[in-house]
């Protein structure tokens, strides 16, 4: 990484404002990265919102086109943010927000998880906690105003989706839900809150409660009632989607027929080690044999916190010593229990300064109590170290080089998620999982999102499904997925849910994956005998967050 600083140039400047123009309209992202001056409120969920950032779209596009790059790294800063907003012209014109409504990434999640970052050490930060609560209520109004005009100009979401999220909403509008206990638990290290100030957290909670049953009756009738029977998006939004999440252009029909074949080679490589684990064995009953396997089991969600910890610090030292060029501020990687019981594990990235590490986050769903190691401890690399910790960790701490667009908000979940697996290929590669039980483990894995890859073009595209037996529906996307995972119905249900939900976002690992693993390969049989892994990772890693589509032209560059 870079450690002399670069004279910023006009283009990097634009990037700058742009950070701020959406820390001011979207003071969310503002909380994202920490900076904290808009924490106390929310931005404009309504069409007249959603109006403005279109219109600050326009302007930084034209203010991009007037600026000539002054070297590579303004080169690569132009196309990678030119694209993005010019991508998200294109999702406005075709109406995306007017049906944005799924069970994992909407404003009826973001509204509440914002809470989860924002500071809590001081009685100001508790104060801005206190203003944002007390927002809460005209976020809501504003989002139902944006799917009002939705349901006026015929572009509404799945019912599905409009179910499931009105179930959701409806926890967090129940008295015993998250904002009653977030309010109650306010605290400070060095004592009590001011009596005043619990009191407004308690009356904000309240207004918030007030807020989300509001949202959940909307949903649940009247978007419900005008919502589409039809889970599948098509093609032309699906395209659309797919670029968002990769910053790259696929060929959808030549990645499903590839999907089904990288299947196939997952179940292979999983049956092949399952009988290491018991000769013989299929991979149901080597499964099933690890399961009884106390040793690799652990009890309770403190034990779970306590095990990710100690595995990846162990990762960051050992590969600090030996594979990476770790610093000092990304050594430290938080594992945490999430406050919500929803499912899934997920990264967030440290503040520009920071002052908050990067964390993994883990969505313990409600009743379960008891994890196996061999099927996490991929997950752990995945999340933390050399997976997405090394990767955003690293793009923040090249402040020498890179704006901070290109630190904190750049890029594409395939470009994430495809180098987290990627990461956990590599740390197969390094012997970090010579245990045939981790190796199965994280085939389970690389598996699932094989079959995502297949499961959400099929069903948005209403491709003909593997078995032959017709094009595919919504029902046939969850028996696909249970015999494709060794997890419980309740995953199923949600995963499935999900990736009906937020159409291209699931296949960008997979599909992620698979354009990083081209280009190291490309890299090296052009190098030859001179490669170095190393500092492919280097390059590649010093770009910062971009788009596949950048990544590729700058490495071949």
């Amino acid at each position: 990484m870079s450690t002399e600083a670069r004279t910023p140039s006009a283009i990097d400047q634009i990037a700058e404002d742009w950070v701020d123009t959406l820390v001011e309209l979207q003071p969310t992202i503002g909380t994202f990265i920490g900076r904290n001056e808009g924490n106390g409120r929310f931005g404009d969920y309504s069409p007249a919102g959603h109006e403005a950032l279109a219109a600050a779209a326009r302007t930084v596009i034209g203010q991009l086109d007037a600026e000539t790059p002054v070297d590579a790294v303004d080169e690569v800063t132009k196309t990678d943010l030119r694209a993005t907003l010019a991508l998200q012209l294109r999702s406005f014109d075709a109406q995306l927000p007017l049906r944005d409504v799924n069970v994992i990434a909407s404003p009826a999640q973001e509204i509440r998880e914002i809470f989860d970052l924002m500071p809590t050490a001081t009685v100001e930060d508790w104060e801005q906690i206190s203003s944002r609560l007390a927002a809460v209520p005209a976020a809501i109004d504003g989002y139902i105003e944006t799917l009002r005009a939705g349901i006026a100009a015929g572009v509404t979401p799945a019912v599905r989706q409009v179910r499931e999220v009105a179930a959701q909403t409806a926890k967090h509008a129940a008295v015993e839900g998250f904002f009653t206990e977030f309010a109650a638990g306010a605290s400070l290290e060095s004592g009590e809150l001011p009596a005043s100030l619990a009191k407004q957290l308690g009356d904000g909670a309240g207004l918030s409660l007030l807020a989300y049953d509001k949202l959940s009756h909307f949903l649940a009738h009247e978007l419900a009632d005008a919502a589409t029977p039809v889970d599948g998006v098509g093609r032309d939004i699906y395209a659309l989607q797919s670029e968002h999440f990769l910053g790259a252009t696929i060929d959808l029909d030549e990645t499903y027929e590839w999907g089904i074949d990288e299947l196939a080679r997952m179940v292979a490589e999983q049956n092949s080690i399952a009988n290491e684990i018991k000769a013989g064995a299929s991979v149901e009953e080597a499964i099933a044999f690890l399961d009884t396997d106390q040793s690799r089991k652990l009890h309770g969600t403190e034990a779970l916190q306590r095990w990710m910890q100690e595995t990846s610090d162990r990762a960051v030292a050992e590969l600090g010593r030996s594979h990476f060029d770790i610093p000092e501020e990304i050594r430290t990687l938080e594992c945490m229990i999430a406050p919500t019981q929803e499912g899934g594990i997920y990264y967030t990235q440290p503040t520009d300064d920071f002052s908050r590490p990067g964390r993994m986050w883990w969505s313990v769903p409600e009743g379960v109590t008891e994890f196996d190691t061999w099927r996490e401890l991929t997950t752990v690399y995945h999340e933390g170290v050399p997976g997405h910790h090394l990767q955003i960790g690293q793009a923040v701490y090249n402040r020498a080089t890179l704006n901070t667009w290109r630190r904190q908000l750049a890029g594409t979940s395939g470009h994430a998620e495809g180098w987290a697996l990627y990461a956990e290929r590599l740390m197969e590669q390094l012997g970090y999982l010579d245990d045939p039980a981790d190796r199965l483990g994280m085939l389970d894995g690389q598996r699932m999102r094989a079959a995502r890859v297949v499961l959400d073009i099929g069903v948005h595209l209403g491709k003909q499904r593997p078995d032959g037996n017709g094009v595919w529906t919504a029902e046939y996307a969850f028996d696909f997925l249970r015999e494709n995972v060794n997890m419980n119905d309740g995953f199923v249900r949600f995963e499935v849910n999900r990736y009906l939900g937020w159409p291209g976002q699931a296949p960008s690992y997979k599909v992620g994956q698979r354009i990083w693993e081209q280009l190291r390969d490309d890299a090296a049989a052009r190098a030859g005998a001179g490669f170095d892994i190393k500092d492919f990772h280097k390059r590649a890693l010093d770009l910062g967050g971009v788009g596949l589509d950048t990544l590729k032209a700058s490495l071949l560059a």
